[in-house]
């Protein structure tokens, strides 16, 4: 981008940040104003959206004025454009979007939507919405595929594994992925869940599910999914993955379990896998319900090693039965998962309360956002080079 272009993009981002919601609010009344039927393919409640608008707009504005890094930027909105033809976005609708975009940062402009302005806004306007559009109708993939509920368990209030069969073959992917996921209860919404198991030919699907306070399909799912519904899937994405024969540390907070879960058994299915450290978490001891199938897993894979962790001692009143964990064998430590493995003691050192050096490790961290960020801050002090973390996107 050239520089009097930059002042231009840096006065819209300063526009949009003054009032983001009002900036979404209006280009997308522009774009259904132009095309009522548009509404259509979007959720009853667009507040949700229209954060996350506002921050892609100002995202790639951004990255338009800076000196490099254009070939990211580039690849990102390509896979954007791959990703929302689930929602039946076609051709026409970004150049609405682009006409939509352009009448809004002209009425922000006002006075100083010169010819230069207007050709600063084209430009990056263009790039956003025609990359999109090209990265669509090039996708030789589907846009979305199904897989149809056959069992559900009830682990308890707030937990449940579902398990599906792909109608006609999953789409090929890698364990550790997840993957954007659309239920019947709630058309229009999408979530990523990532699988439990690896691949399969037989299609098969495994995610484990935490109902949170504000995750309104979460409860939906732990609550009211039940065999035969038919669920509908967008895009697999991720990277996190065992790379090299290096040794591997996973932290796992809750239902976090999951993609790690996926590529140990992955793993297992061969001989050469580098020594493997998981520690598992969750905030009370009965909600460590996977603790049987890591017990298994560790007995027939020597280079597995788990460690349970809880944050409490008892379990709360509704959590009634529960088994305790420690009848699998495992070592029980309590706190917080990612505090409880970076100060896991070092068990071949001399000093046995010296913590263990994990810097020459992978290290694969799955689980909510706060916990993955806050168990990076305390690697990241403990000598860990950021380049050996690996986890999803936070949210």
């Amino acid at each position: 981008m050239n520089s009097p272009a930059q002042p231009v993009l840096s006065d819209l981002r300063r526009l949009i940040a003054a009032d983001p919601d009002r900036f979404a609010a209006s280009v997308f009344t522009r774009l259904f104003s132009a095309s009522p039927p548009l509404r259509d393919l979007f959720p009853v409640s667009m507040a949700p959206l229209r954060a996350t608008f506002t921050q892609f707009v100002d995202y790639v504005l951004e990255a338009i004025s800076a000196e490099d890094g254009h070939e990211d930027l580039i690849e990102f909105l390509a896979q954007l454009g791959r990703d929302h033809r689930k929602y039946g976005v076609t051709s026409e609708h970004y150049w609405l979007m682009y006409d939509a975009l352009m009448t809004e940062f002209s009425r922000m402009l006002g006075p100083r939507w010169t010819q230069a302005a207007f050709d600063a806004a084209s430009h990056a306007t263009m790039l956003m919405t025609g990359v999109m559009r090209g990265a669509a109708e090039s996708a030789s993939e589907p846009p979305v595929w199904q897989a149809r509920v056959v069992q559900k368990f009830t682990i308890n209030r707030e937990r449940a594994v579902v398990r599906l069969v792909a109608e006609n073959g999953a789409p090929r992917y890698h364990a550790g992925q997840y993957t954007e996921v659309q239920i019947p209860q709630w058309p229009h919404v999408w979530r990523n869940l990532s699988p439990a198991i690896p691949p399969n030919p037989r299609g098969e699907l495994e995610f484990h599910v935490h109902s949170i306070p504000t995750g309104q399909m979460s409860g939906t799912i732990v609550r009211e999914t039940e065999p035969g519904d038919v669920w509908t899937f967008g895009q697999m994405h991720g990277t996190m993955r065992v790379t090299d024969d290096r040794p591997v540390l996973m932290v796992a907070g809750g239902s976090g379990l999951a993609p790690l879960r996926a590529i140990l058994l992955d793993m297992a299915q061969r001989v050469d896998n580098p020594q493997t450290h998981l520690f598992y978490g969750s905030r009370h001891p009965g909600e460590l319900y996977e603790l049987g199938v890591l017990q298994q897993l560790a007995r027939t894979n020597p280079w597995l090693h788990v460690t349970a962790v809880s944050e409490t001692e008892t379990d709360p009143w509704w959590i009634d039965g529960a088994p305790d964990p420690r009848q699998w064998g495992f070592n029980l430590r309590f706190g917080r998962v990612g505090e409880v493995a970076v100060d896991y003691p070092d068990t071949h050192s001399r000093h046995s309360l010296e913590p263990r050096d994990w810097a020459d490790h992978q290290i694969l961290l799955s689980g909510p956002a706060p916990m993955v960020f806050h168990t990076q801050l305390k690697l990241r002090a403990a000598g860990v080079n950021p380049a050996n973390i690996s986890h999803d996107p936070l949210n």
